[in-house]
């Protein structure tokens, strides 16, 4: 655990200016439970590392800080509900950041882009191509040979186009050159879960939604969506993305809690404070992460925007060539082609 308290000191050395400036402010008492939509099914990545971060928050507030999944549109529905709520503090969000900051460009929560939230990060999460047990498709390179022989044959459970799931094999049919059809699900875990029963022939889902199946037998990982390989507790470790895509972009995805913008000062100061001081430190969090597969990665204004933005670019970018671009990214602030040419 030293290693993980040197790496949160080091994110904080950071942000000292901005905790300098929240030490100033009012430290804000909360007088009623605090609702924290996320807005995607039960068991999923969202949901997992949500209701391990919001016991810390609630520890230090002095109020419940209730989880609540109201999934529905890839994360569009709680997340519009969240933007339409008071700003008085006490209505929250968690999600993946890409999302939050990418749904104008898929056109379905309309005018909102990644500066109306305030940003606390806690995991990064990579998502993991798998199979049934018995599938079969021993490893990357012979389902990829299906997915470009056979197409929409093959059944793909995501938790919707712009899930993480979602982007996933569509950035793969785009860099494989195949087709494929996808089956829909409340949330991550509910579509790891199908596909371990057989369901759908493949799965796309983060590591985190599918570590106990792939440990317990059920589903067998063939390529994590990385460069380096995965190793999860109690599995054999799963080979990289790059091992058959070596140009395959890789960026971080990272999930946290966001704030809407237009909350008072004292709500961004003290929760600030809580997640400098406790949620980076989290013994809890780390351990969550190093079991599921995930990076623990906690972090929390300009910080985090600067990590979240490479991510958000790939996916606002990839939307217009995956047909999911309803509005230009130009209208969120970025510009593709500047980007195509870094």
């Amino acid at each position: 655990m030293n290693h993980v308290k040197r790496v949160a000191l080091a994110a904080a050395a950071s942000t000292l200016a901005l905790t300098a400036a929240g030490a100033i402010a009012q430290e804000w008492q909360p007088d009623r439970p605090i609702n924290v939509i996320v807005p995607w099914g039960a068991g999923g990545s969202t949901d997992q590392v949500t209701r391990v971060t919001t016991p810390i928050i609630s520890e230090q507030l002095g109020v419940p800080v209730v989880v609540v999944n109201q999934p529905g549109a890839s994360g569009a529905t709680g997340t519009a509900e969240v933007l339409a709520a008071p700003t008085d503090g006490y209505t929250w969000t968690a999600n993946a950041i890409a999302n939050n900051a990418t749904y104008s460009v898929t056109g379905l929560v309309e005018g909102t882009n990644i500066d109306d939230w305030h940003i606390y990060l806690s995991v990064a999460n990579v998502p993991v191509v798998a199979v049934p047990a018995d599938s079969e498709f021993e490893d990357f390179g012979q389902l990829l040979e299906a997915f470009q022989e056979r197409g929409s044959e093959i059944t793909v459970a995501t938790a919707g186009v712009t899930s993480s799931g979602g982007t996933a094999i569509a950035g793969l049919g785009q860099e494989g050159e195949f087709e494929y059809r996808m089956v829909t699900y409340d949330g991550g875990g509910p579509a790891a879960i199908a596909t371990a029963g057989g369901e759908a022939m493949v799965t796309t889902q983060l590591a985190v939604e599918q570590a106990e199946l792939i440990r317990g037998g059920r589903l067998r990982g063939l390529a994590v969506l990385s460069d380096e390989p995965l190793t999860l507790e109690g599995a054999e470790p799963i080979p990289p993305i790059t091992d058959w895509m070596p140009d395959y972009p890789i960026a971080p995805d990272y999930f946290g809690i966001f704030i809407p913008v237009g909350v008072p000062d004292e709500v961004v100061s003290t929760m600030d404070r809580i997640w400098e001081e406790h949620v980076m430190t989290s013994d809890a969090l780390a351990e969550y992460a190093e079991t599921n597969g995930a990076v623990f990665a906690p972090s929390y204004g300009e910080d985090a925007r600067e990590r979240a933005m490479p991510i958000v670019i790939e996916e606002a970018c990839a939307a217009e060539p995956r047909g999911l671009m309803v509005n230009d990214p130009s209208t969120i602030g970025i510009d593709c082609e500047t980007h195509s040419e870094m």
